[in-house]
């Protein structure tokens, strides 16, 4: 299936636009439900109704949140068929339909942009935040280069909150679960005077985990404590102008993706000896690694060095994530007559400290601790046409400043921790964009868009580290770091990239209920300096150019959307890590085409049902140097990657492969979900029972296929009781109840191959009040 399938899924989708919308439509009319149920999306940076957007669009309301237990953005996952959340380490990073990254490096970027009430949040430690007074969430899939620019190759997740009201209102909600986890949320609104009004939000979460450290038997290794508190105030200075002022403070004291165990290769898919000579398998004893823990070839045979449980580590120092944020944002919105203007200004600051395990092990071989300081500067004006005319258009400029500051230490043993050289970076964009969609006929329409965005990389550099003893000059070649101290700054050459993002769509509406679309994208994510793998070679941007045809439909009752897609990637930004240090290459080309499809159903009046399901092709077409991990071999000699380092015979080392014709990393082939609620009534008051299922088929977490999750589901349930005057609620829930277990992240590096497991089991209760 290439681009051929997608043109014969465009002729399915043609035969659906002319079959079942009529039908569909006609049965609507007789059963006395005509009326479009409007679902209101911001996906082309305009209110529209979702069945008009040709972009495939997931829409999470506040109740699907509340049924799958989603307290952080990671947890839409289980309701969002092609989207995963991934880390590496601490660095979270969202994947759709096969596009995400694995890069962790100062001015690294994601691929899917993440975006609260207009504002991009660049920096990936602080991507999985805690959800606040949120109206919806929308996962737009598929590159948005035109509408929301550089580094959204994957596609773009829109979170709304509230808006400060003038009416008082505030809510209150308390819950307790397994491994003794409290969570406190409060919200207020109300107004102060005719023009301002302003709210407070705050969330407090802490609880245990369930790991346990089982070289001191501590039972909090996990333990966590996150904390939110939001302020704003919404100002109407004139009929025609209104600007809303927030301020942001969170705090995380959460270790929770630091805790990784050794990763046991069952299957042997691995082949950690299959580059290892035979004289060296010989040494070892081995040449399958089938049924072996991928750490330090010798650590099994130390009591207690190591663990393959789930629910425990072992680790001899503290693992650490902690981080805390300072936003303020300034939004002004002003009625000019001809169109709507939207100004996002937005200054941000994080401050974080990792201190990692990097051996999977208790044996003091490695540690490291990494302090980032991450300032962010954004301003973006955005203007929109007037609703009602055969041309609507959005218009836009934007500036965006991101400085990155990484400081290293590491300990060989057990800490204190020593310099380890550092790195950063300054990046900057500057866009301009507009897009606009004229109607042709009654029911055609056509859009075209672009988008223009000049990135600079400056004030990059790197300092050596005491271990350090060459780096990679401008040529590629490597560059002696003899005669030179531990700490010397090196400088990098500052990084130019400009790119042009277009986008064009043809749609057909046959009816108020139902369009077809065909579109042509194009993705973008800039070039990187790869100061993190002391490099001064400059990593190129990549592309993707995605097609795509889908089907939406939508009435009081009933929607469903289909879409077929095909992307053509290049200069994929791939990453590894060796010795403490990332080293990222670029993949020359990959392939990916899918088929997606989500459903709404309305039963009856109490009782409904949802779902989607997405299947997905993504393969490296060309990837020749793809990073490979391996015991070293006893017998190898220089300049062989495969030759032992100072830990001597039994350590790991990184080495290439072909990947070409490979899956890409972190791409189940298949996702899905199913959910329903079923509510009645009960003692005057209101119970809803509802579930929800999440799929996921197996994956790979690295690009050489060694490292695999098979396939597993996770389902989550919830009973809600609302008492008569619809302001106490009581509610019971559970998360993962069959107890899945699988891994959410394998960290691969040449120190050891570290797993980090999802949740067990977990369920309470939680208590509601609205006034």
């Amino acid at each position: 299936m290439r681009m051929n399938a997608l043109l014969g899924s465009s002729a399915v989708l043609v035969a659906l636009g002319t079959l079942m919308p009529v039908s569909a439509y006609a049965q609507a009319k007789d059963e006395g439900a005509s009326q479009v149920s409007e679902v209101i999306v911001t996906a082309q940076r305009r209110s529209e109704a979702s069945r008009d957007v040709p972009i495939t669009i997931t829409t999470l309301n506040q109740s699907q949140l509340a049924v799958a237990n989603a307290n952080q953005l990671s947890d839409i996952t289980k309701l969002t068929p092609s989207l995963r959340f991934d880390s590496a380490g601490t660095f979270v990073q969202p994947t759709i339909r096969g596009v995400g990254t694995a890069v962790s490096t100062s001015g690294g970027g994601p691929n899917v942009g993440i975006y609260v009430d207009g504002f991009f949040q660049s920096n990936s430690q602080v991507a999985d935040f805690q959800l606040l007074k949120v109206r919806n969430i929308q996962v737009l899939k598929g590159p948005q280069g035109t509408l929301f620019g550089r580094n959204t190759t994957g596609g773009a997740i829109l979170v709304t909150t509230a808006d400060p009201d003038s009416d008082p209102a505030g809510e209150l909600k308390a819950s307790y679960a397994r491994f003794n986890t409290v969570t406190l949320q409060g919200y207020g609104t109300t107004g102060v005077g005719d023009k301002v009004a302003v709210d407070i939000e705050g969330v407090y979460r802490k609880g245990d985990s369930f790991k346990t450290n089982i070289v001191n038997d501590d039972h909090h290794v996990g333990k966590f404590e996150n904390w939110s508190i939001r302020t704003g105030a919404k100002v109407q200075f004139t009929d025609s102008v209104s600007g809303l002022l927030r301020y942001t403070h969170s705090e995380t004291d959460d270790p929770t993706l630091q805790l990784s165990n050794a990763y046991l290769d069952r299957s042997g898919q691995a082949g950690f000896f299959s580059k290892v000579s035979a004289a060296g398998q010989a040494f070892y004893g081995k040449s399958s690694s089938a049924g072996v823990p991928l750490i330090y070839f010798y650590a099994p045979t130390i009591p207690g060095s190591y663990t393959i449980d789930p629910n425990k580590i072992a680790s001899g120092d503290k693992l650490v994530f902690t981080n805390k944020s300072d936003t303020l944002q300034a939004t002004i919105k002003a009625d000019l007559g001809f169109a709507d203007l939207t100004s996002y200004t937005q200054y941000r600051e994080d401050r974080s400290d990792n201190n990692g395990d990097l051996d999977a092990t208790a044996l003091p071989f490695f540690f490291i601790d990494i302090d980032i300081d991450n300032k962010t500067l954004s301003q973006e004006f955005l203007l929109n046409s007037k609703a009602g005319t055969a041309l609507q258009w959005t218009a836009g400029v934007n500036y965006f400043q991101n400085k990155d500051i990484w400081d290293i230490g590491a300990a060989f043993g057990a800490p204190p921790f020593l310099p380890f050289g550092g790195s950063g970076t300054t990046t900057k964009s500057y866009a301009a964009f507009v897009d606009a969609t004229y109607q042709l006929s009654e029911k055609w329409y056509f859009t075209a868009g672009g988008r223009y965005s000049h990135d600079l990389v400056t004030e990059a550099y790197f300092r050596t580290n005491f271990t350090t003893t060459a780096y990679e000059g401008p040529d590629g070649n490597p560059v002696s770091t003899a005669g030179l101290p531990p700490e010397t700054v090196i400088p990098v050459k500052r990084l130019k990239n400009n790119s042009f993002t277009p986008r064009a769509v043809i749609r057909y509406k046959p009816n108020e209920n139902s369009s077809l679309y065909a579109s042509f994208t194009r993705g973008y994510k800039a070039g990187i300096l790869n100061v993190g793998g002391l490099s001064q070679v400059p990593v190129e941007p990549e592309k993707i150019n995605a097609y795509e045809v889908g089907y939406k439909y939508s009435d009081s009752s009933f929607s469903f959307d289909l879409a077929s897609y095909y992307y053509d990637y290049k200069n994929l930004q791939v990453s590894s890590y060796q010795n403490g240090a990332a080293m990222i290459t670029n993949a020359a080309t990959s392939e990916i085409y899918g088929v997606e499809g989500q459903f709404r159903y309305r039963v009856t009046a109490d009782f409904n049902v949802n779902g989607g399901a997405a299947w997905t092709h993504a393969r490296y077409k060309s990837f020749r140097n793809a990073p490979y991990y391996s015991y070293c071999d006893p017998v190898a000699v220089a300049p062989s990657d495969m030759v032992c380092g100072a830990i001597g015979p039994g350590s790991l080392t990184q080495t290439t492969t072909d990947a070409s014709g490979l899956k890409m990393q972190r791409s189940p082939s298949f996702t899905g979900n199913v959910g329903a609620n079923y509510g009645l009534d009960l003692a005057g008051g209101r119970l809803t029972l509802s579930g929800n299922l999440y799929y996921s088929s197996s994956l790979f977490f690295d690009p050489s296929e060694q490292f695999k999750q098979k396939a597993y589901e996770i389902l989550s349930l919830r009973a809600q009781w609302v008492d008569p005057s619809d302001r106490y609620t009581v509610a019971v829930f559970g998360d993962n109840v069959t107890n899945k277990r699988y891994q959410s992240q394998v960290l691969f590096n040449t120190l050891g191959i570290g797993s980090v497991w999802g949740s067990p089991a977990t369920y309470g209760v939680e208590l509601g009040a609205k006034f």
